[in-house]
């Protein structure tokens, strides 16, 4: 049987002046057919639609009794075919099985076409050049990046122009206010101008609940950094992603794209999560950017101008260091050096480091607390006064955050087997020669006694990890006396 493609290329043939001998033989037809083809209409045109059945309809039965009121009272658009069919073969055990199940989708295909509910139309919509920038969060998870054989958990921030579709990303581990300011900050500043409108979701870094309508509106600090850029927001309907369509769609693109080129990459592992950024980005350039770039220029010339500089994209504390070595920030506790206690710091929280400051000098810099984590405690920070007061050890609050390592763990459990009570002191002054010497050594060195299996202890892992250096003995030598010498050679003449 002759296709409308082969009938189209025969054409297409002739009128490159190709006889239709060869046209015919090119179609994959013979020439006769190829004279019948040549001109008229298509194939499927020549058709006639058939207007009866070619075998007996198998739904006659329960169609108008049974199906059409199902789908009448089924106005959200809900029910499917599958389970149409078993309520039918529960209703009429050995009538209807699997083979119906073909026949009975197209028939409420084309019912819903016919009698269905109204669906929910998209209005596309059209895109003013220099308008409008939309962002948003997305996960990173499925992407499998490893980061020196650790799963990287993280998330992207993705900003997207509407009209020309150029995107700008960045890593984020939280939807923070401090990770929100510091993707859109990079974003504009990377773009070089502003657009007028931010379009987002109702990110909960950027909007409060309102009591009275249960809606949602901007706080006070984000709306302080648009105000900063000349921007003003619009955002979503709560649950109506759909609204935020250019936000999803590029997020989908960005991942989309990221993960082909990592499977072309042949790892998913990286040094760092600076060159796992920088292959990212590079990707994004070379995939969502090149298409933007017949429409960038356009746009570039209406977004607004930069401000004279960016706004901090950290929040600033300034709480007292308790007695216990420790600071609170948001209701997360940290620990910091022991000499600041009594004294009021300064704490800049970034998006993913905390920065302690004593007048305005950079003391401490640690990781930024994430999930459902409420406190971080270094050891080094409080060890030297634990090693004094080994007693504390045993009913520490935050006992289990002076284990390093699992190394730790293991050799502290292995002390409490061995020596009970006592195994607190040993593993204090343990600790103590991790923070004064280096934490790897004494790992290496517990790690070793442990495999081996034999005595472990305060003195043992110090023998290890920090020997005593080995003493030189001093030798006092005389001066020599060359006369003998001269006496030896006097007497040889």
């Amino acid at each position: 049987m002759v296709k409308d493609a082969q009938v189209r290329l025969l054409r297409r043939k002739i009128m490159e002046k190709t006889k239709l001998v060869a046209a015919s033989s090119v179609a994959g037809m013979s020439e006769r057919s190829g004279r019948k083809w040549q001109r008229g209409p298509l194939p499927s045109e020549a058709k006639e639609p058939r207007g009866w059945r070619t075998r007996p309809d198998p739904l006659v039965k329960v169609w108008e009794s049974e199906v059409v009121p199902l789908l009448e009272s089924d106005e959200k658009r809900v029910l499917e075919a599958r389970t149409i069919l078993g309520e039918l073969e529960r209703r009429r055990p050995g009538d209807y099985g699997e083979a119906q199940l073909r026949t009975l989708q197209r028939r409420m295909r084309d019912w819903r076409a016919v009698h269905g509910p109204e669906r929910e139309v998209f209005f596309e919509q059209v895109h003013i050049p220099g308008r409008e920038g939309a962002f948003d969060f997305t996960h990173g998870e499925e992407l499998g990046v490893t980061i020196l054989g650790q799963v990287f958990a993280h998330l992207l921030f993705v900003f997207t122009l509407s009209f020309s579709g150029w995107t700008w990303i960045m890593l984020a581990f939280g939807e923070t206010f401090e990770a929100l300011v510091a993707g859109l900050q990079g974003a504009l500043w990377q773009l070089g101008g502003v657009p007028s409108v931010a379009r987002s979701d109702n990110l909960s870094a950027a909007t409060h609940e309102l009591k009275r309508t249960g809606g949602r509106a901007l706080n006070a600090r984000f709306k302080a950094v648009l105000d900063h850029y000349g921007m003003r927001s619009t955002r979503i309907a709560p649950g109506k992603s759909n609204e935020n369509g250019v936000a999803e769609k590029s997020n989908y693109d960005v991942k989309n794209a990221l993960a082909q080129a990592l499977v072309l990459r042949g790892s998913r592992d990286f040094a760092s999560p600076e060159d796992y950024l920088a292959f990212a980005r590079d990707v994004v350039d070379r995939t969502c950017n090149r298409a933007a770039s017949t429409k960038i220029a356009l746009e570039q010339e209406r977004l607004l101008p930069l401000p004279a500089a960016p706004v901090p994209s950290y929040t600033t504390w300034h709480p007292t260091v308790r007695r216990w070595s420790t600071i609170r920030l948001a209701r997360r506790i940290y620990s910091v050096p022991s000499r600041l206690i009594g004294h009021q710091v300064e704490v800049r929280q970034h998006a993913d480091i905390v920065e302690v400051l004593y007048r305005s000098q950079l003391i401490e810099t640690m990781p930024r607390l994430r999930g459902d984590k409420e406190h971080r405690i270094d050891y080094r920070h409080v060890i030297w006064s634990l090693v004094r007061k080994p007693g504390a050890f045993a009913r520490y609050r935050y006992r289990e955050e002076l284990f390093p390592t699992l190394v730790f763990r293991r050799a502290y459990d292995a002390l409490r087997h061995a020596r009970g009570d006592r195994a607190d002191v040993e593993y204090v002054r343990i600790l103590h020669l991790a923070a004064s010497t280096l934490e790897s050594q004494v790992e290496r060195a517990l790690s070793e006694l442990l495999e081996r299996g034999g005595s472990l202890d305060y003195a043992a892992v110090k023998a290890i990890a920090a020997p005593q250096p080995t003493t030189v003995p001093e030798l006092s030598i005389g001066k020599p006396d060359l006369g003998t010498y001269d006496a030896l050679l006097g007497g040889a003449s």
